[in-house]
């Protein structure tokens, strides 16, 4: 079992400029470099050597720098880029509304200055979290006939489609990786023939930040920290008060997951209600708007829902920080029509990222990474891990219409960001979750001494005798981080054999995706190069049949070579771990999150 003991610092939130002197930044790694106008230049120029995004092994040496709004750069792919100035943009206000932004605004750098005294943890500093790839990108137009090389199978026609996080604004104070804007990539491949595009999706709050010409919306991750995140709730709040923002509208960034569902693209992240997207004939992408399934959903929705590949259902949670039901679960069937919200009885708002599903039942993770805003009174953080708490599975059947037959059963010590798949064994009275347990718990949201390790384990819930067991599956002398990936999309929620899992090493880089043979253990490599990281990789079946051999099928992947600053969309056969085909791209990928495949049969019946 995995241990718990470990040390956390308690986050404090600062700015960004506390202490900012050079306007360049150098990654070391990579040949571009990006120039800011500083806005302190009379600081003395300091190099500081800081680990790279949430704990990584490697290090990165640059100078600090300030940043400057916009964030993005106008080229992406120009040696010396120079931002275009901050500028803010007052909409149709009224003298009272005016009066009340400048009164705030005035509050606002007064906030700012008490940060500038408090260092930035690794965890909330832009400088780490969106330093080198994992920085943002302007959005592309449609570029066809991307150059190819290799063949691309002649299975695969359609659209390859990833999500991420992209900051479009400078952050006003700290920034986590999991707070940026929305950003979709996507690759279309028609007899192939390549095209890329990448957009926005147009939340809510994107809208309304970009009418702004700033950033306003706290950062549910990087502000919202001890007394300087309670301070920026109010300032928001004032603001929505006199009417200068609307968060009636949702303040989701929709960056997360991606779900093909009743023929609608949806991107979501789990504050918000999703957002469903449209896939152009030329192949570019446009945001059609909040979806709510006809008014159906009221309630946010996590951003991992579970479509059965049998019944085609869709099967989703809600949760809630503040009131209670802090939990709810709700499935639609396969024309989008919801079924009533079913409680879920926690005594605390715990953080449910994902979730699985098995032939019969929903497994819920009740785990001890908890929501205790009142922490923030004390200084600290609102996410926190709370050893006290025992962890454990809830095991629910899917077409439950209450809660009172749920079944919990303890998982000590254990807790997983993402369930790759989940299966029932009904000889032995038993549920199987594989995930990847994560130790230390919150190290990915609070700094923390000691380096993450992330686990693929074989959990075991006895639903007779409400005992588990859990045992890593990779032998310790082959351990790796294992985090993002998936199993065959066609055998979700049954027995499988193989999981396609990215290799997080350094942590939280790519360095390659393994195959893991989940009966036996065995390993198997497909190492992208040297200064070459990826993200997710993306299992895609030869065809949708479930008696064809479930590892018969593609990787794909985008791939970042940090040495030419270049990036490529690969293909990679399975069976043999062969690269079969790799297409070029006109611009930068950064590493992002999750992504889908929507064949081209189905584009044709796009809502």
């Amino acid at each position: 079992m995995a241990s718990s003991s470990y040390n956390c610092a308690k986050p404090q939130i600062s700015h960004p400029l506390s202490s900012a002197s050079s306007s360049t930044v150098h990654l070391g790694h990579s040949p571009t470099s990006i120039s800011w106008n500083s806005r302190q230049p009379n600081r003395t120029h300091n190099i500081r050597i800081i680990h790279s995004a949430l704990h990584s092994p490697s290090v990165l040496h640059f100078p600090k720098q300030p940043y400057q709004n916009p964030l993005i750069p106008i080229e992406d792919d120009s040696v010396n880029v120079q931002v275009q100035p901050k500028t803010h943009r007052h909409p149709q206000w009224n003298l009272l509304q005016r009066a009340a932004a400048m009164a705030l605004d005035m509050a606002e750098s007064a906030l700012v200055s008490l940060e500038l005294q408090h260092p930035l943890p690794k965890t909330a500093d832009p400088q780490v979290q969106i330093s080198g790839n994992f920085g943002p990108v302007p959005e592309q137009p449609v570029k066809q006939a991307l150059p190819v090389t290799g063949t691309i199978p002649s299975c695969i026609n359609g659209v390859y489609l990833r999500n991420g996080a992209n900051p479009l604004f400078e952050p006003v104070a700290g920034h986590h990786f999991f707070d940026g804007d929305g950003m979709v990539h996507a690759v279309t491949i028609d007899n192939g023939n390549a095209s890329y595009a990448c957009r926005f999706t147009e939340t809510q709050r994107f809208l309304q930040e970009k009418e702004l010409g700033r950033p306003v919306f706290p950062k549910a991750i990087g502000e919202l920290h001890g007394h300087s995140g309670i301070a920026r709730l109010l300032l928001f709040y004032a603001r929505a008060l006199f009417g200068l923002v609307d968060h009636k509208q949702g303040t989701g960034v929709a960056n997360a997951g991606l779900v093909y569902f009743n023929n609608r693209l949806l991107a979501m992240s789990e504050d918000d209600l999703p957002y469903h997207l449209r896939i152009t004939p030329s192949g570019d992408l446009e945001t059609v708007g909040r979806y709510n399934f006809d008014d159906q959903l009221k309630s946010t929705m996590i951003a991992h829902p579970k479509i059965d590949p049998f019944s085609k259902e869709l099967f989703a949670l809600s949760y809630d920080v503040i009131q209670k039901p802090y939990l709810k679960y709700f499935k639609f069937q396969p024309d989008g029509t919801k079924s009533p919200d079913v409680e879920i009885p926690l005594s605390m708002p715990t953080m449910m990222h994902d979730f699985a599903i098995t032939e019969n039942f929903v497994v819920i993770p009740n785990q001890q990474v908890l929501f205790k805003l009142q922490e923030m009174i004390f200084g600290g953080s609102p996410v926190i891990f709370d050893k006290k708490k025992k962890s454990s599975f809830g095991i629910l059947s899917k077409n439950a219409s209450d809660s009172k037959d749920i079944i919990w059963v303890e998982s000590p010590d254990t807790f997983c960001f993402h369930l790759w798949n989940a299966w029932e064994e009904p000889e032995s009275d038993e549920v199987v979750v594989i995930g990847s347990c994560m130790t230390p718990p919150d190290s990915i949201f609070n700094e923390c001494d000691e380096s993450l390790k992330s686990v693929l384990s074989e959990i075991r819930l006895n639903l007779k005798t409400g005992k588990s067991t859990r045992r890593p599956i990779i032998s310790e002398s082959e351990q790796v981080n294992l985090e993002a990936g998936m199993v065959n999309r066609n055998r979700l929620g049954r027995r499988t054999r193989y999981a396609y899992l990215a290799i997080a090493e350094p942590w939280p880089k790519v360095s390659g995706f393994a195959k893991i043979d989940l009966f036996t253990g065995e390993v198997k490599k497909y190492i992208y190069g040297h200064k070459k990281f990826g993200g997710e990789p993306f299992f895609l079946p030869r065809d949708d049949n479930c008696e064809s051999a479930e590892d018969d099928g593609y990787i794909i992947s985008f791939v970042h070579d940090e040495n030419s600053w270049k990036s490529e969309l690969q293909i990679v056969n399975v069976i043999n771990l062969q690269l079969e085909s790799s297409i070029k791209l006109p611009s930068r990928v950064p590493y992002g999150f999750h992504g889908t495949f929507i064949d081209a049969k189905s584009l044709i019946n796009q809502a």
